[in-house]
């Protein structure tokens, strides 16, 4: 009887060992996750501040004053404009 009731101890203290380490563990993965949505939430932000400064650079009137202080180019004039038929008539793909 003896022996297994200390048989029935060590299964006892090995069965608390384990759920207070799969406990802890779960603890630290959950501090973990916490901590990469935190950052996702961070990256969220950025990308969306970007998207927004690549928007700014790339707009018309900007893109135009460059052009034309940086590289000296100018709007032709109307008489100077051709326009270019397409290859493919319209309505046939």
């Amino acid at each position: 009887m003896l022996r297994l009731n200390l048989l029935l101890l060590a299964a006892l203290a090995t069965c608390a060992l384990a759920l207070v380490t799969s406990q802890h563990q779960a603890r630290k993965l959950y501090v973990e996750l916490q901590k990469e949505q935190e950052l996702a939430k961070q990256l969220e932000v950025e990308w969306g501040q970007l998207q927004l400064e690549a928007s700014t650079w790339a707009t018309h009137s900007r893109v135009e004053k460059l052009a034309t202080r940086m590289l000296g180019m100018r709007v032709p004039g109307a008489s100077r404009v051709q326009i270019v038929p397409s290859a493919a008539p319209e309505g046939r793909p």
